[in-house]
């Protein structure tokens, strides 16, 4: 093993850590990949979480002014784009970002749209249209289901129409996923960091039926995903089935509650609930696999 090969698998450690500590749900999740590709997704994972971080309250909490924490952004966006150029970042989590990206395929056309995302939210959010929210969406998690695609997908020769089946279910479970977010975190956008995102939803006093509305349109595009999982291969499909399944619970569990309540309480999924929801995607691949009667397609190699 080389220097490099020692700091990358040092590098990729770290990461494994953010998921660990910020996502429950991804984290059970991204425990049925393959070890090599579910250190390449925990990759992508920190490097989204900390630049989620430095909007979202950390660098306020540190005593950072909005100006300051854009110029922290600016350089964690830079740095990304050095580290996939050259192959090295002296930061641990952007190191082994930049490693996955330039192995798997993740260049700036997906980065610039996500880093920018992250820096509407350093203004006051008030979206007034679909145009606005979409956009937003777009680079806020939607092209980060096009880099988990790239993780999924490397090493795989894929007709070009099933490559854009694929791509489009991901945009449409990072979309699914983001606005439920959005749901969940009604009260605590507005109130405490002064964001409305979703257009004719007033947050303060949401009604049954514009909830609905929101409802309708994501439940929509968690069904456009889960048409296309069978697509991806074999050894992705567990995971991306679970992480599926748990956001469609939320939805449910969301559908269920008043709108009233939601400006004032978190809506969760039991982790009980979560490891059965876990457990069926686990089984549900075992099944496929024995009923196919054949090899498990191979797997990525191992990052060096």
């Amino acid at each position: 093993m080389t220097g490099l090969d020692l700091y990358t698998a040092t590098a990729r450690r770290a990461s494994s850590a953010v998921i660990e500590a910020y996502s429950t749900s991804f984290g059970m999740a991204s425990r049925l990949l393959p070890p090599a590709m579910r250190g390449d997704i925990q990759t992508v994972y920190a490097l989204v979480r900390v630049a989620d971080e430095i909007v979202d309250g950390p660098g306020a909490e540190s005593g950072l002014d909005p100006a300051a924490c854009r110029r922290v952004l600016d350089s964690l966006e830079q740095e990304v784009e050095r580290a996939i150029a050259t192959g090295f970042s002296a930061d641990l989590v952007v190191h082994a970002f930049a490693e996955t990206a330039r192995r798997v395929g993740i260049d700036s056309g997906q980065t610039a749209p996500f880093f920018a995302a992250m820096r509407r939210d350093l203004d006051p959010v008030a979206f007034a249209d679909d145009r606005e929210l979409r956009q937003y969406v777009y680079g806020s998690a939607e092209v980060v289901g096009i880099m988990c695609v790239r993780c999924f997908t490397v090493g795989h020769a894929l007709p070009d129409a099933e490559a854009r089946r694929i791509a489009r279910g991901a945009r449409a479970l990072g979309s699914a996923f983001q606005v439920v977010n959005f749901l969940r975190d009604l009260g605590a956008d507005a109130q405490g960091l002064g964001r409305t995102y979703l257009p004719g939803l007033d947050p303060a006093h949401p009604t049954d039926e514009s909830v609905g509305r929101v409802l309708d349109r994501l439940e929509g595009e968690l069904r456009i995903a889960r048409g296309t999982i069978a697509s991806l291969p074999r050894e992705a499909r567990p995971a991306v089935t679970a992480a599926h399944d748990l956001f469609a619970a939320l939805a449910r569990r969301i559908r269920a509650t008043p709108a009233a309540e939601l400006p004032h309480r978190r809506i969760s999924v039991p982790r009980t609930e979560k490891a059965a929801i876990i457990a069926r995607a686990a089984l549900g691949a075992g099944l496929a696999r024995a009923s196919a009667g054949s090899p498990r397609t191979a797997r990525p190699e191992p990052a060096r």
